[in-house]
């Protein structure tokens, strides 16, 4: 056996072993790595030596479609009707808009003789998406950057010469059309280029050539020098590039060979092992609407199906209901063939949610629904029900979710946003994810840090890599296919699957499911760690406040179905001759919780979403006012008349006594008579500043009854010689300076001031608000340093209102020369809080709204409200962990409490908030201008209150307060007069325990549904209790299945044991 060396670099002569010389048998390179290397990647490129390399063979040939024919639609039309437009021809190079507008083109295709037997496909280029249509089905999606051709035959005939083609073509490109930026406003002007449309011969060899060649350079690439892999892969590469004859296509087969040799070299078995799933996140609008979304779903899935049919394993995962309902409504074809790859198992539904909503925003009954209606859709189109919670892109996750998913028949939970976080990295991938209530789900962060994955080299390296939990878990899930704006898998992306399913040097890879995944886990996994408590994203914190009128609609909207819900479940059930809105209830909470998708309830979206949001919050807001009124009216035909005359009628749709102050109908509509009928004391009846009529009213828990005069301790204002206001109930005592501030807030049962000597409570800040990318979604750490007081008064404070029933005052203040605050200072007579009514003109570049209230506290936390309970954060900075915590989210209220004393700070539709020291800030208003230049621009009208008390919030009713001040009494004219009092149908006998829920069931007869929590993180026993013809109570979970066995319901009442934050749903059969 003879073996050569190399005796130096230019030498082509070398030694046997022997000594003797062979005279040129074979000449070895001493190799250099970047040449080697650099060498193979020009081999394969797509934009050096075309003309001489491997890339250049791809389409040997290649003819441009003639007679192309195009009509410009006026909208996003159906095939059905494009086709009968009348079309004209258009030449290549032609461009075509606006942004948004629609295209489509005919092609009549007739493909040469002399290809038979080949593959062939169709290459278009118009820089944009665009869809293939034949025969009225849409066949796959073509995109600006993932999908540019169509394969017309993989192995042409003679019946497949000629083909007949419709290309729908959407003006936009994946990810929208932003000015100079993807997330920039879109560019109105923008055109786009119809650069090529031609048939080509597909060279599959050079194909797969291709591939194998990528990986091994990629192997080079990624692995480190140290690693004898890598370079094994570079000499492989180099000896394909030597064997390979361009002008020869057997030397293809021997090139193949290698490469293939060096892929089937095996791992060992404690090698860790890849899930490699195909995806295809699409954002239900982001810098895009919900129409364009539609269309995007139709592309990717169409493109993903016919992937399935060349490659058996490839699985695909795909969560959102409401995107399977679009192209179900849309595309009814693309839908059967979907439901056949679900059946198969290659088409896999995902999520169990309506559409992967935001995180942080949501109440916890909205967040309740989105599982409700997601897992009804799956089980009745696809006879499922999901078993993962799948929400990868979403900024932040409540500490409640645990529960609801598991209530929901969900144990398992996937996101990868957490790898976002700006500050700390999260310690692992795979955990188990315990909720403030003790309620855990198995959790995984695909390691990779990615749902885009492509399948590369470096893919499956960083998954292996990153991986926090070594040694616990030897599995990770790998999420692959263009997204965020749709695409999904490649045939490139399947191709380096099969290729590098088990490689020696890189991770074993196995197409896989969730649920293998998961099993898998459980396996072979023990004693992975925990994390308890909410999952705070340090990163996107602006996406609390950003959008205020769509976070206005949602708080609203969330309360107005309530009492919807309550309302007409009580007068189905009163009124045999009412029938409970089923169908209506559920198409407005279809498209209430479209709008909670996380690029649209977070605020991070262009300005067409918004308007197509609010559009829709609107209509709901309408249909809802109508059905609500429609069964309060029911109710009191209902309800025992005494005579034909009006009435004054209340609806009380919580569980608790409520005692305050009302508005009576506006006194234009009739309504005064009617007041005056009533007898109404000089005690309690009192006209406002606007002419309405004030009452005060004590109402039962849970309830409708007529106006009910109560004796109230007359509320006092009065201005001081130095121009200080004084307002007084016999709750709290508070003084207004001339700029509207706060300088003193007293309790006065207690006699403590709320608002240290000295400082300033209802103080407005400006903050520069400047981030370092994400506009729209972040406020960094450094805007703090830059808080500047808004002091110039516009109008000085001054009394509106004076009666015994409330007290007023107002006060402008100028932010700058466009921007204005007015705010409208009050105290009822029965509040226990000083309450802000705020109307802002909002013209700013960049700036951040804030209001303050220093508070006389000392505490390490303080205390949020989320969903179905609270939580506690710091309020100092010791850790990296605390002081990344700087914006923070809560729903109705946040409270700062020491023994026995305590400030707590209510809103009425904000979220955003930050507690430094003691210093309560509430976020109001931001002023990005990406991706929608004009966010936030314009008036807003909110309201927020501070509340002092002793003992702890519990104690002292903020819970309930909240709740009252998001959701006024209902108070109108009814037609006839019904009898005096108060009819309650709830009662709990516990402040512990919320009824945030009451509604008829989804499909059961004479059922409804209750829902209940416990606020206080205690272990409580409560008694339900109603005068109701309820036969018999089952605890249920969210999707109204049965649990448990019935409860005992004995003397008209029902006794339940909570933990602390529980959600109990129970059935009440009639």
């Amino acid at each position: 056996m003879k073996m050569a060396y190399c005796v130096e670099e230019r030498s082509s002569s070398c030694f046997s072993m022997d000594g003797t010389m062979d005279s040129l048998q074979k000449v070895v390179v001493a190799k250099n790595k970047r040449t080697t290397l650099e060498r193979a990647e020009k081999f394969i490129s797509s934009h050096y030596f075309t003309d001489v390399n491997l890339y250049g063979r791809l389409y040997p040939k290649k003819v441009p479609v003639p007679n192309i024919k195009h009509y410009a639609a006026p909208d996003r039309i159906p095939y059905q009707k494009a086709v009968t437009q009348t079309f004209k021809d258009v030449k290549i190079g032609q461009s075509f808009g606006p942004v948004w507008s629609t295209h489509w083109f005919k092609l009549d295709i007739n493909i040469p003789e002399d290809w038979l037997g080949k593959e062939v496909r169709l290459v278009w280029n118009s820089g944009s998406e665009a869809m293939v249509w034949k025969d009225g089905e849409p066949l796959q999606g073509l995109s600006d950057c993932c999908r540019a051709d169509f394969i017309l035959s993989k192995n042409l005939t003679k019946k497949e010469l000629r083909h007949s083609l419709y290309i729908e073509m959407a003006c936009n490109t994946m990810f929208g059309a932003g000015l100079n930026s993807m997330i920039a406003p879109p560019d109105n002007n923008k055109q786009f280029t119809l650069s090529s449309v031609e048939i080509a011969v597909f060279d599959r060899d050079v194909y797969d050539l291709l591939r194998d060649f990528e990986l091994l350079v990629d192997i080079v690439k990624h692995m480190s020098d140290e690693d004898q892999r890598a370079y094994q892969a570079l000499y492989t590469a180099n000896r394909m590039v030597n064997v390979c004859h361009l002008d020869n296509r057997d030397s293809y087969k021997e090139a193949h060979q290698i490469a293939k040799e060096f892929f089937a070299q095996r791992n060992g078995d404690s090698q860790h092992i890849v899930h490699a799933m195909g995806h295809c996140h699409i954002d239900s609008a982001w810098l895009w609407t919900y129409d364009e979304t539609k269309r995007k779903c139709a592309r990717s899935w169409s493109s993903t199906l016919r992937l399935m049919d060349s490659y058996p394993n490839f699985t695909f995962v795909c969560s959102q209901a409401q995107q399977f309902e679009w192209v179900k409504t849309n595309y009814p074809g693309l839908y059967d063939r979907m439901k056949e790859k679900v059946k198969s198992g290659q088409f896999v539904p995902v999520g169990g949610c309506w559409v992967e909503m935001d995180g942080n925003v949501p109440s916890g009954e909205s967040f309740i629904r989105q599982f409700l209606l997601g897992q009804k859709f799956f089980q009745k189109e696809f006879g499922i029900k999901c078993k993962e919670f799948w929400l990868p892109d979403t900024f932040g996750y409540s500490g409640q979710l645990p529960q609801i998913m598991n209530s929901a028949g969900i144990q398992r939970f996937v996101t990868q946003k957490m790898s976002w976080s700006l500050v700390n990295k999260f310690p692992h991938n795979t955990f188990i994810w315990e909720g403030i209530d003790g309620s855990q789900t198995l959790s995984h962060f695909p390691p990779g840090d990615n749902y885009c994955m492509e399948c590369k080299v470096e893919d499956f390296l960083k998954t292996l890599k990153g991986n926090k939990d070594k040694g616990r878990v030897n599995n990770s899930m790998m999420l692959y296919g263009f997204g965020d704006g749709g695409g999904g898998p490649t045939e490139d992306m399947l191709e380096r699957l099969v290729r590098l399913e088990d490689t020696d040097g890189l991770p074993k890879v196995k197409m896989s499911t969730p649920n293998q995944f998961f099993d898998d886990v459980e396996k072979t996994s023990n004693d992975v760690c925990k994390w308890i408590g909410e999952l705070y994203l340090e990163l996107h914190q602006g996406t609390f406040t950003t959008q205020a009128k769509i976070k206005r609609y949602n708080r609203k909207l969330e309360f107005l179905l309530h009492n919807l819900e309550s309302a007409a479940t009580i007068a189905s059930i009163k009124n045999k001759s009412y029938e409970y809105p089923q169908q209506a209830l559920c198409q407005m909470w279809k498209d209430f919780l479209l709008n909670q998708f996380h690029d649209v309830l977070p605020g991070s979206c262009i300005e067409l979403v918004v308007d197509d949001a609010i559009e829709l919050y609107q209509n709901i807001e309408k249909t809802a006012n109508e059905e609500l009124q429609r069964a309060c009216n029911a109710l009191c035909d209902a309800a025992d008349k005494i005579n034909m005359e009006p009435s004054i009628t209340i609806l009380n749709t919580h569980a608790w006594e409520r005692f305050e102050v009302v508005t009576l109908p506006d006194k234009e509509k009739g309504d005064l008579p009617a007041v005056k009928k009533q007898k109404l004391s000089r005690t309690t009846g009192e006209v406002n500043r606007n002419g309405q009529t004030l009452v005060a009213v004590k109402t039962a828990p849970f309830g409708v009854g007529t106006l009910t005069e109560v004796e109230v301790v007359p509320v006092q204002i009065h201005q001081d010689s130095k121009g200080i206001i004084h307002l007084q109930n016999e709750h709290i005592s508070a003084q207004i300076d001339d700029s509207g501030r706060i300088t003193s807030l007293c309790h006065r049962k207690s006699g403590r001031d709320a608002i240290p000597s000295g400082c300033y409570g209802n103080q407005f800040v400006l903050f520069d608000d400047v981030p370092l990318y994400w506009d729209a979604w972040d406020v960094m750490d450094y805007h703090l340093e830059t808080r500047k007081p808004i002091t110039a008064i516009k109008t000085s404070v001054q009394v509106v209102e004076k009666n015994k029933l409330c007290c007023a005052v107002q006060v402008s203040l100028q932010i700058s020369k466009d921007s204005h605050i007015e705010q409208v200072i009050s105290l009822d007579a029965t509040s226990k809080y000083l309450k802000v009514d705020a109307k802002v003109c909002w013209h700013e570049n960049r700036k951040f709204l804030k209001v303050e209230f220093p508070v006389s506290v000392r505490s390490m936390n303080a205390t949020y409200e989320c969903q179905f309970g609270h939580l506690q954060r710091p309020t100092h900075g010791n850790t990296s962990w605390d002081w990344a915590r700087y914006e923070v989210v809560g729903q109705k209220w946040v409270d700062l409490s020491e023994h026995n004393w305590g400030v707590a700070v209510m809103n009425d539709c904000k979220y955003g908030h930050c507690t430094q020291g003691n210093v309560i800030r509430l976020s109001l208003l931001r002023s990005p201008k990406a991706p929608d230049a004009n966010a936030d621009m314009g008036n807003h009208d909110f309201t927020y209150a501070v509340f002092p008390h002793t003992g702890t919030f519990q104690e002292a009713g903020v819970i309930q307060a909240s709740y009252d001040l998001n959701n006024p009494l209902r108070v109108w004219t009814n037609t006839n007069t019904i009898a005096h009092g108060f009819q309650s149908f709830f009662q709990l006998d516990s402040p512990a325990v919320v009824l945030d829920t009451v509604k008829k069931a989804e499909e059961l007869p004479n059922v409804i549904v209750l829902r209940l929590y416990e606020s206080f993180g205690s272990n409580v026993d409560v008694t339900l209790s109603s005068q109701l013809p309820i036969k018999s109570v089952a605890r249920c979970n969210i999707l109204e299945e049965v649990e448990d066995k019935a409860l005992e319901w004995t003397n008209q009442s029902v006794k339940i044991s909570f933990t602390p934050f529980q959600i109990v749903s129970l059935l009440v059969y009639l």
